[in-house]
């Protein structure tokens, strides 16, 4: 019997992801989720010892809408999470899902070498991991 293959997060990531400026309005951040369908934005770093940040509709959705604050009023590092938990792309599907749990993350940044990479979800990890074999 043959040892199961391990499935890395970088061959279930998203290689597709936008990124948006902290100073940004979340109209901004908005338009530009629907324009390419997202989910979630990376918030760009400000400098070089500066962290990633990560923007999520349920995060406009609870700290906008669910407040009644318009998204031409508030910045996006208002309402975002930074810094986050990143992943490698080498990491086990299996270790990705464990620290989702966790941390009760839906997604992260996959990060080498200081760049963004992709996106994870648990949907990646479930469905890109899970329906290969």
């Amino acid at each position: 019997m043959s040892a199961p293959r391990i499935v890395r997060v970088g061959e279930v990531m998203n290689p597709r992801f936008h990124t948006i400026d902290g100073m940004a309005m979340v109209s901004e951040a908005l338009a530009l989720m629907c324009q390419h369908e997202a989910e979630c934005l990376i918030v760009d770093k400000r400098h070089a010892d500066d962290e990633y940040g990560l923007l999520l509709a349920s995060d406009i959705a609870r700290q906008v809408l669910g407040k009644d604050r318009a998204p031409e009023r508030v910045n996006v590092y208002e309402i975002s999470a930074k810094p986050v938990l990143a992943v490698p792309p080498q990491m086990d599907i299996r270790y990705c899902a464990r620290l989702f749990t966790r941390f009760d993350l839906s997604r992260a940044p996959v990060i080498e070498t200081g760049k963004v990479m992709g996106i994870v979800s648990l949907a990646n990890l479930v469905f890109g991991g899970l329906c290969q074999f």
